[in-house]
């Protein structure tokens, strides 16, 4: 039997998008749990290795805590203003707006691709 991953996981993906499996309710009686990464900057074209192997534990907890009942918060955002995006503007001959906004949708598709539950 082939396992073909990426129907697979699109499947999955799209199903947990059209569940809201990891929206957070202010309304909820669950107990509140906060999970929090480092950002990461969107100075480059796109993730390296280094960042998945950063979050790879934060979301396994998050789902874990899920699992066991409680109302996760595990927010995803980005450091936007500090100087490594300044520089990859300056480098690439870019307004720092453009590249940013551009840089933070490739990372936000990465980040969904490889499945994260932000």
């Amino acid at each position: 039997m082939e396992y073909i991953f990426r129907d697979i996981e699109k499947k999955w993906q799209q199903r947990w998008k059209d569940t809201q499996a990891y929206k957070v309710s202010n309304e909820s009686d669950k107990p509140k749990f906060y999970v929090l990464d480092m950002f990461p900057y969107p100075s480059g074209t796109g993730l390296h290795v280094g960042h998945p192997l950063g979050y790879i534990a934060s979301d396994i907890y998050s789902r874990y805590k899920r699992l066991k009942g409680f109302n996760v918060l595990h927010p995803m955002g980005f450091d936007s203003f500090g100087l490594p995006a300044e520089q990859y503007a300056l480098d690439t001959g870019q307004h720092p707006a453009e590249t940013t906004k551009k840089n933070i949708a490739t990372f936000k598709s990465q980040l969904d691709n490889i499945g994260f539950c932000y």
